[in-house]
């Protein structure tokens, strides 16, 4: 494979992973690096990202994608002429190797010593993450099997211990334990990949085993650290929403051709219509009704939406939003102008206990008691948002009554986080549901956006 096809199949991975690259974009990557020494693989990485990067959180995702498609090592390296001429030091898992090995983690993540960590992780893998005698198209390397063996999150103890020996406080040096073990996995993680591209190519762990940028990851895949780098970018979504929304707003400001004044106008001209007049446009704006689902992994996409509606509180006439998983619950009050992200966050977790009565998913029940209670929510200038995943463990949906509350709101959406091909899958009643109000996919940051804007 030549240079050229090389690049532009790095480029083609990160378009499918998310990032906007631009043919001007892929110019100026050419440019740079015609610029630059290729014999020093991080400047390359650097050349690159700083042409085609645009945000911070896309970088991870670049750097996987490098990592694939411009290897460090191919293979086991400079190991692999080491043992060449040293058969015994060949690749072992005895006891013996694994108890050394263990102890040359500790010491490295100890001392923190990043070049160190990267050799580990390589040699860790070609001693006990190969898996051979799998079948045709079956991944031969293991991250997963290699972490089990080595289980590097045992030796937390050891290097604390080596830490708090240094002067660190206690506290911090668990924390410090926990980032380099952390650092070290996704080395180990990274280097698995990395042979695999070796011997499947890069196209085809690109498309399966790099995660997409932080925008486009959906909401039930993301862990903890991901959740909170979600929360970091809802706000600036919000600013760029209600700047694309108030730019719209102005574009469309002119009302209804005014006949009248527009023939009157005409006479000037003789009678030919020149210009238009328009009758003012009357102001408008909605007011919005927010019944989420905060059950199981759909409670993080509720609490995603709900911070981002609340963002663009200023765009809506009045919002009013309610959590349920078996019972109706109103939690309006926490979204007070000014209030810290992470305070609403744990208030509405902490809510959560008031929208279950058995503990259970049940849709249709929920439907019944927000009928009851909060009917007076919803009128003619209202919008209904439900969000949920549309499974309520095969109990009575109650479809009488979500035709009433659509029917007395002025729009209704649907929005859910399951991919589509999961819907009317087991207890999912999707379809059902969707044929009363418009149901939509929304699974990660990006559609939550594009959604939001088209119900403004």
């Amino acid at each position: 494979m030549s240079l050229v096809d090389r690049h532009i199949q790095f480029l083609e991975a990160l378009r499918g992973a998310g990032l906007s690259v631009s043919l001007a974009e892929d110019l100026d990557a050419i440019r740079a690096l015609r610029a630059l020494e290729w014999d020093d693989r991080a400047t390359v990485r650097a050349g690159y990202a700083a042409t085609l990067v645009k945000k911070q959180s896309q970088r991870p995702t670049f750097d996987a994608l490098f990592d694939l498609y411009f290897p460090r090592m191919v293979g086991d390296g400079a190991a692999a002429a080491t043992r060449e001429q040293d058969p015994e030091g060949g690749v072992r898992d005895n006891a013996e190797a694994l108890s050394g090995f263990r102890d040359q983690v500790v010491d490295a993540l100890a001392e923190g010593d990043r070049q160190a960590m990267v050799e580990l992780a390589a040699d860790m893998v070609a001693r006990f993450g190969a898996m051979p005698g799998r079948g045709p198209g079956l991944s031969s390397w293991s991250a997963y099997t290699a972490l089990q063996r080595v289980a590097p999150a045992e030796l937390t103890d050891r290097i604390v211990a080596a830490l708090l020996a240094a002067g660190r406080p206690e506290d911090d040096g668990r924390r410090e334990a926990a980032r380099r073990i952390g650092s070290f996995t996704t080395l180990v993680e990274a280097d698995a990949r990395r042979r695999i591209a070796e011997e499947k190519g890069p196209d085809h762990v690109a498309g399966v085993a790099v995660r997409p940028t932080i925008d486009r990851l959906d909401f039930t895949a993301a862990r903890k650290a991901d959740l909170e780098e979600m929360r970091r970018e809802i706000y600036p979504l919000a600013r760029r929403l209600a700047t694309r929304l108030t730019q719209e707003h102005h574009a469309r400001r002119r009302g209804p051709l005014d006949f009248r004044r527009t023939v009157r106008a005409s006479m000037s001209t003789g009678g030919v219509p020149m210009i238009t007049h328009h009758k003012p446009k009357r102001p408008h704006r909605t007011e919005l009704v927010v019944l989420c689902d905060v059950s199981g992994s759909v409670a993080n996409f509720a609490q995603f939406t709900l911070l981002l509606v609340y963002a663009l509180r200023d765009q809506f006439e009045k919002v009013r939003a309610f959590t349920f998983i078996d019972h109706v619950h109103e939690v309006t009050p926490y979204f007070t102008p000014g209030a810290d992200p992470a305070d609403v966050m744990a208030d509405l977790a902490a809510s959560t206990a008031h929208a279950a009565l058995w503990g259970r998913t049940n849709y249709g029940r929920a439907l019944a008691k927000f009928e009851v209670n909060h009917a007076d929510a919803l009128g003619p200038k209202s919008s209904l948002l439900i969000l949920g995943d549309a499974r309520s463990n095969y109990s009575d949906l109650n479809l009488d009554v979500l035709k009433r509350l659509a029917g007395s709101a002025r729009h209704a959406w649907w929005l859910n986080p399951e991919h589509r091909r999961h819907w009317d899958t087991g207890d999912s009643a999707a379809t059902r549901y969707g044929d009363i109000v418009p149901m939509v996919e929304c699974r990660n940051l990006t559609q939550l956006g594009e959604l939001v804007h088209d119900i403004l």
